[in-house]
C-alpha cells in the first residue's frame, strides 16, 4: 500500500484507475470492513486499484468547541494505516481536514478529488456526508458518472457498530465487546517508565508505561491483557488507575508480565486489551491486596477467547 499525504486536489497524481472509499475510518471497525469487502469485489470484477481519501484528525475539530478528547483515536495511526493495508487498500491518500476543506462544493469535490484520484466506482456508507452543504449519497449517484455503492448500516445486538459506541464502550471498560465490534484486538502502546516500584516488593513487580500516542483508555480498572515486547507476545494482568490503596492521586497504568523478568526501562511495548477483571477497589492492607492480586493473576493466566 502507498502511503500520500496532500495538501489538497492538486497534489494529487494518481495514474491507475481505482475504486474510491470514501470516510474518515477512525476505528476501522466491523462496519467499516464491510465497506472493503465490497470495494474489493468491485476492484476485482472491474480491474481497478483500491483507493481511499480520509484524513488525519476528526473532521469534528473545525466544527465543535475544542475539547482534548477530539485529537483522541481508537487506534494509533501506524495501526490504522496497516488496517488499511490488510483491507486490501492499494493507495491511501491523507489530508487535513480544514476550514478552507470544509467550503469545498459537493460539484468541486466530485470533479477535483473524485475526478482526480481516478475513481471508477465509489464505494461509502449509509450515512456518509461530503462538501460545505452536507451532501449525502444520493447526490454522488445522481452527479457522478461511474458506480455508486452505499453499503446500509451493520449492526451487532441490534445497533449501529459506530465509533461513538465503540468509544463509549472503552470508557465503560467493555474491552471485550470493543474487540467484538472492532474485529481485532483494541491496543495502547506506551514506553517502560520508572514508577514506585512497590510492585516488586510484593511479588509483583510491574512494567509503567507512559502512553505514547493520543488515544483512548479504557476505565479505571484491572485487565486481561496481553503484552507485545520485542517480537514476543506475554500474558499479563493490568491495572489502570490512582492506586488508591496507597494514596495514590495521579493515573497509572501497569502491567505485570507473566514469565517475564528483567529490566525493560526505556522499551516499547503494545499493551493489547482483552478483558475486564474487575473494578479499582481500595484494600485494607498489603495483605488483602496481595490476595487479590493472586486471584487476579489466575483469572488472567486462565482467560481464553
Amino acid at each position: 500500500m502507498k502511503i500520500i499525504e496532500i495538501e489538497n486536489y492538486q497534489a494529487i497524481e494518481q495514474e491507475e484507475e481505482t475504486v474510491l472509499v470514501l470516510g474518515y475510518f477512525d476505528a476501522l471497525h466491523q462496519g467499516h470492513k464491510v465497506l472493503f469487502d465490497r470495494a474489493k469485489e468491485i476492484a476485482k470484477e472491474k480491474h481497478l486499484k483500491i483507493a481511499v481519501l480520509t484524513f488525519f484528525e476528526s473532521p469534528k475539530l473545525v466544527f465543535s468547541r475544542f475539547e482534548p478528547d477530539l485529537l483522541k483515536h481508537i487506534t494509533y495511526p501506524e495501526k490504522r494505516y496497516a488496517k488499511f493495508a490488510e483491507y486490501g487498500v492499494d493507495y491511501l491518500y491523507l489530508t487535513n481536514f480544514t476550514s478552507a476543506f470544509s467550503k469545498v462544493s459537493s460539484d468541486d469535490f466530485i470533479k477535483n478529488y473524485i475526478g482526480g484520484l481516478k475513481a471508477k466506482a465509489l464505494v461509502v456508507g449509509f450515512d456518509y456526508k461530503f462538501g460545505h452543504n452536507r451532501t449525502d449519497a444520493d447526490y454522488l449517484v445522481r452527479n457522478f458518472p461511474g458506480q455508486v455503492l452505499t453499503v446500509p448500516q451493520v449492526s451487532q445486538d441490534g445497533q449501529k457498530i459506530s465509533s461513538t459506541r465503540i468509544r463509549g464502550l472503552i470508557a465503560q471498560g467493555n474491552i471485550a465487546q470493543v474487540n467484538q465490534l472492532l474485529g481485532y484486538e483494541f491496543s495502547t502502546r506506551g514506553i517502560v517508565v520508572h514508577g514506585d516500584a512497590r510492585g516488586r516488593t510484593i511479588g509483583f513487580p510491574t512494567a509503567n508505561l507512559a502512553p505514547l500516542d493520543a488515544t483512548f483508555l479504557p476505565a479505571d480498572g484491572v485487565y486481561v491483557t496481553d503484552v507485545l515486547l520485542k517480537g514476543r507476545r506475554y500474558r499479563a494482568m493490568t491495572s489502570i488507575g490512582k492506586n488508591v490503596t496507597f494514596g495514590g492521586t495521579e493515573l497509572r497504568l501497569e502491567a505485570n508480565l507473566f514469565d517475564f523478568s528483567g529490566d525493560i526501562y526505556g522499551e516499547q511495548l503494545e499493551l493489547i486489551w482483552l478483558d475486564k477483571i474487575r473494578e479499582m477497589v481500595k484494600f485494607n492492607g498489603i495483605d488483602e491486596l496481595v490476595d487479590q492480586l493472586h486471584k487476579d493473576q489466575k483469572i488472567a493466566q486462565e482467560w481464553k477467547l
